[in-house]
């Protein structure tokens, strides 16, 4: 009878799940038995911080768009209220890149709104 070689998938399996733990600290990225319980904790809080990231960068974007509103003498909310009555497309991140980069275009947007 031939010898047969195992082993083939579950050192796949290592391999795969100490490719996934590449960047974590200490013991967690090399040793297979603390990767996996590694792994296991991590996984199910990817999906949970790539929908709080967008919640994050939204608060963001209304606190840059809210200085730069009160500064022409507006608050935010009101502000987002005339943008909807007048149908101006633009949203959040684009006022926010706006107020902060070119706020000459942001003014004129604000000037464009209160009319």
């Amino acid at each position: 009878m031939p010898r047969v070689k195992r082993g083939k998938t579950a050192n796949k399996k290592r391999a795969k799940n100490l490719k996934l733990t590449k960047g974590f600290r200490w013991g967690r990225k090399s040793k297979e038995r603390a990767a996996k319980e590694a792994l296991l904790h991590s996984l199910p809080r990817k999906f949970r911080g790539r929908k709080e990231k967008k919640r994050n960068f939204r608060a963001l974007w209304q606190t840059k768009i809210n200085a730069a509103v009160r500064e022409e003498g507006i608050s935010y909310s009101k502000f987002i209220n005339l943008l909807k009555n007048k149908s101006i497309g633009l949203d959040r991140k684009v006022l926010a890149e706006l107020a902060e980069f070119h706020p000459e275009v942001f003014k004129k947007v604000v000037e464009e709104v209160k009319k």
